[in-house]
């Protein structure tokens, strides 16, 4: 291991999440393990391209040093952001699946039992079939034996996870003051984009949502250019990221007064939230969070529901998600307790509210020794704007339908 001082974490961080790998792997009985989602590999090694969509893999024997298997191209950020010794690099006119063999028969493990991440987005079956034609019988499915490390965050993890709230907070405060009447949804989400990136912040594994009037009822969806018109309510969440480690939120916006639906929406997430705030601590199940979540989002009399799970583990996280859901989401019959270090976004949002509009607010979250701590402090009221449209300039080429 290259020690070096200028990745994301000290080197001491690395050294342990490598050793406790190996220990999983000795454990399961691997003689070695080939990691190829993106994830995983930053968390092991500081690794990071956009250039994910290539095959790569980072394998990691029990005893000898790790070897990464690259792009040619991407091989630069092994040798400029990790501690990684040896990689090995095949041409865009090259094989990486021929390399990935030709690596571990290098290393004498070709009768060895060797673990790889069957369910990777970044590992196609189609390229996991020659895989194991070429390989042979050794090879076994070993998805998640990074993830339980990932799952609590260090200390170290902590802080940088409070560096990437920063920048979402300063993204949404921006967001919140330009999601006026007049103001277009892109003119709204390029005030996010700017104020998280001037505060530190770095490209999320999603752009900011920002929905108003009657798209904020159409899931997932972001601006398209759409006026805001006076009386609409805007539907803001934000992840801002830092080292590729993210944290999340959900905001509302009224323009004009706020309605008794709309405050009885508002106060019941905020009420909810607090709630969670006091439950969530070492021991407390993952289902007792989702059932309390349900039950008081559900007890609403605005018409609205709680159309997903309640929350879901935040951290590291390359497009197309930022969230660890994979690992952890926060869903009815899991008796999973909690554990010190674990990060959640915690989403009891309002799907629906008077029929027609979907408001959230949200916190990000860790637990702590004897309790939960917000990484946030942006206030969760609604942002009111009472005062009559303003006049935004336009974009060139911007519709204003």
């Amino acid at each position: 291991m290259r020690r070096r001082e200028d990745m994301t974490f000290a080197p001491e961080e690395y050294e342990r999440r490598i050793r406790e790998l190996r220990e999983r792997m000795a454990a399961r009985e691997l003689d070695a393990v080939i990691i190829s989602d993106p994830e995983n590999l930053m968390y092991l090694t500081d690794h990071q391209t956009t250039g994910y969509s290539f095959f790569q893999a980072l394998i990691v024997p029990l005893e000898a040093e790790p070897v990464m298997i690259t792009r040619a191209l991407e091989e630069s950020n092994v040798v400029s952001r990790t501690w990684l010794e040896h990689s090995r690099a095949y041409p865009d006119s090259g094989d990486a699946i021929l390399e990935l063999v030709s690596t571990l028969r290098d290393l004498r493990l070709a009768d060895s039992r060797v673990g790889y991440e069957r369910n990777s987005y970044y590992f196609p079956a189609h390229q996991q079939d020659r895989f194991h034609d070429a390989f042979g019988e050794g090879l076994v499915d070993c998805f998640g034996i990074v993830e339980e490390g990932r799952i609590r965050k260090s200390p170290a993890e902590i802080e940088v996870m409070q560096l990437a709230a920063y920048a979402g907070e300063a993204g949404m405060a921006a967001g919140l003051h330009t999601a006026m009447s007049g103001a277009t949804e892109n003119e709204v989400a390029a005030a996010i984009a700017s104020a998280m990136f001037r505060a530190g912040g770095e490209f999320p594994a999603v752009m900011p949502y920002v929905a108003s009037g009657p798209r904020s009822m159409i899931g997932h969806s972001t601006w398209e250019g759409r006026m805001i018109r006076p009386g609409e309510h805007v539907f803001l969440e934000v992840g801002g990221c830092y080292r590729r480690y993210h944290a999340a939120m959900m905001r509302t916006v009224v323009n004009g007064a706020l309605s008794d639906s709309m405050r009885s929406a508002q106060d019941l997430m905020k009420h909810t939230l607090a709630e969670l705030r006091s439950l969530m601590k070492p021991g407390v199940t993952v289902s007792e969070v989702d059932r309390l979540t349900r039950r008081m989002i559900e007890s609403n009399d605005v018409g609205a529901s709680l159309a997903t799970r309640a929350g879901y583990s935040i951290g590291i996280a390359f497009p197309p998600s930022w969230d660890e859901g994979y690992i952890l989401s926060l869903l009815e019959g899991d008796e999973r307790p909690l554990e010190e270090g674990m990060t959640f976004h915690l989403i009891p949002w309002m799907w629906g509210v008077d029929g027609d509009k979907t408001v959230g607010i949200s916190d990000t979250v860790r637990i702590t020794a004897d309790g939960c701590a917000s990484f946030l402090t942006l206030p969760e009221d609604f942002t009111v704007h009472e005062s009559s449209a303003r006049s935004f300039p336009a974009a060139a080429g911007t519709p204003r339908p």
